[in-house]
């Protein structure tokens, strides 16, 4: 395990001067192989292939173990029929995933519940080489790894927004629309964390691939 502070002075990694950054809490990380295994194994897979709204960006690096080999801007999904805004920075392998959920579990939920079609993901974060809930001291977060992304809101063809903060607690049908996009994204995602999981995410949906348990597959949603 690793210890990072970054300070205004400058950065340093495992005693070796990185040169001078931004200023930003410290975290801890760990030298986890299977990263870079599983990036490199999605890009030779060409399972992920670039478009118009699909962007191979350089590779993420930055003070300490943040960053990815060769991530993505995705700007939408589904062909460019469900835009992500902002635009999201991701590795490759959120890329397959955030499409699985969009088309398998957010489109079907969004007729279900509203006859209508979805437009629009309202990003609230992507890539961040930052701490768990920006806490100083504490371990990286997959948005570090560009591994993980937050949806702040949905939005409709017929002109409607339901937002994670406002519809949780809100009206029957858009709990039951969000409660039901935030369960079935544990078939995409090895994470997903929601409102109920604690404050700082009261106001989105936390959706990862980190690997949890022993053997690194089991999933953790809340």
């Amino acid at each position: 395990m690793f210890k990072y502070c970054v300070t205004a002075a400058g950065c340093v990694a495992a005693g070796v001067m990185l040169g001078s950054c931004s200023p930003r809490p410290d975290f801890v990380a760990r030298d986890e192989p299977w990263r870079a295994d599983e990036e490199r194994s999605c890009l030779t897979s060409h399972v992920v292939q670039e478009n118009p709204f699909l962007t191979a960006k350089s590779a993420l690096g930055g003070p300490s173990m943040c960053g990815a080999l060769k991530p993505f801007e995705m700007a939408a999904a589904v062909g460019g029929r469900v835009a992500m805004r902002p635009v999201a920075l991701l590795r490759c392998q959120m890329v397959p995933a955030v499409e699985s959920w969009v088309t398998g579990v957010v489109q079907p939920a969004v007729r279900f519940y509203y006859q209508s079609e979805l437009v629009e993901l309202k990003v609230a974060a992507s890539y961040g080489c930052r701490p768990i809930n920006n806490v100083s001291g504490g371990k990286l977060s997959e948005h570090g790894h560009a591994n993980a992304i937050d949806i702040a809101a949905f939005v409709l063809a017929d002109g409607r927004t339901v937002t994670v903060l406002g519809g949780w607690w809100g009206n029957s049908r858009d709990r039951a629309f969000l409660k039901a996009v935030h369960q079935g994204g544990c078939r995409s995602f090895t994470t997903v964390l929601g409102p109920d999981y604690n404050a700082q995410h009261r106001d989105h949906f936390h959706l990862d691939l980190a690997h949890h348990g022993r053997a690194g597959n089991e999933h953790f949603c809340r």
